[in-house]
C-alpha cells in the first residue's frame, strides 16, 4: 500500500494548521489532520465555475474575482470557460498555498497561474471586496467548508450579514455572487435573502461521474427592487 507523503505545512493566521499530502499521484490538503480538499475530489469545484462563468463567455471583457486558490480547479475551469478578453483575479491568503500551485515539482496550476488573463492577488479577499465596489462580473468565493462548517475561523465574517453585503457591493450591476459549501446550509440561504438576494441553491458532485458524496453551490444576485440591506 503507498503511503501518504507529507510534503509541505503552513499555519494560518487563527493558528489552523494546513498541510500538503501526496499519495499515488493525488494531492491533498488537509487542516489539522482532516481532509479539505483533494485532486481527486473536486468536480463540485468545476461546476462552481461552470454555472457563474457560462453566462459570461460572450461579454466582451468581464472581470471575474475567485476568493481562494485551494489546489486550482476553479480556477482551469474558469480560464477554460470564459473568453480571451476576461480578467480572472484570484485572491489568496496564503503564501504557501500559492507557492504550492506554482510548483512545477507537484504541477497544481503553474499553467492556469501563467494564463495572461490571471492577475494573482496575495491578500485576504476580505480586503479586496471591499476595495473594488462594482467591480467585478461575478465573484466565487470558496475559503472554507461554509457558513455552518468552517475550518478556519478568521473566514467566518465572509459568511456573516457585513461580509455578504462587502462581496454584494463589489458586483457589477447583473452580477453574479457565488458560494461553496460542503453541505447544505438552510441558515446561510435565510442570512443571503435577509440583506436583499436572490438564491439559487444546487447540488453538485464531489466526484466526475457521480457518486454520493454532494456539496452545495448557493449562486446569488441582488433581488429586483431591493438593496443590500434588504430594503425596498
Amino acid at each position: 500500500m503507498k503511503r501518504f507523503e507529507r510534503l509541505d505545512e503552513t499555519t494560518a493566521p487563527d493558528g489552523t494548521v494546513l498541510t500538503l499530502y501526496r499519495h499515488d499521484a493525488a494531492y491533498y490538503i488537509r487542516v489539522n489532520g482532516v481532509e479539505l480538499m483533494s485532486t481527486r475530489r473536486h468536480a463540485s469545484e468545476d461546476r462552481l465555475a461552470e454555472l457563474v462563468c457560462a453566462p459570461l463567455r460572450e461579454t466582451a471583457a468581464p472581470r471575474v474575482l475567485i476568493g481562494g486558490l485551494g489546489l486550482g480547479f476553479t480556477l482551469r475551469t474558469a480560464l477554460q470557460t470564459l473568453g480571451d478578453g476576461a480578467e480572472v483575479v484570484v485572491v489568496e491568503l496564503l503564501d504557501a498555498v500559492i507557492r504550492w500551485n506554482q510548483s512545477r515539482e507537484y504541477g497544481l496550476s503553474v499553467d492556469a497561474l501563467a494564463d495572461p488573463r490571471v492577475t494573482l492577488v496575495h491578500d485576504d479577499v476580505a480586503n479586496v471586496l471591499r476595495a473594488n465596489p462594482g467591480g467585478f462580473d461575478a465573484i466565487m468565493l470558496d475559503v472554507d467548508n461554509g457558513a455552518g462548517a468552517l475550518v478556519t475561523s478568521h473566514n467566518a465574517r465572509l459568511y456573516r450579514d457585513a461580509g455578504i453585503r462587502s462581496a454584494a457591493a463589489a458586483l457589477r450591476p447583473s452580477g453574479r455572487l457565488a458560494y461553496w459549501s460542503a453541505d447544505p446550509d438552510p441558515a446561510f440561504a435565510t442570512a443571503l435573502r435577509r440583506v436583499g438576494l436572490t438564491v439559487e441553491v444546487t447540488g453538485a458532485h464531489a466526484y466526475r461521474g457521480g457518486g454520493r458524496l454532494h456539496h452545495t453551490l448557493y449562486v446569488v444576485r441582488q433581488a429586483a427592487g431591493r438593496d443590500i440591506d434588504g430594503k425596498r
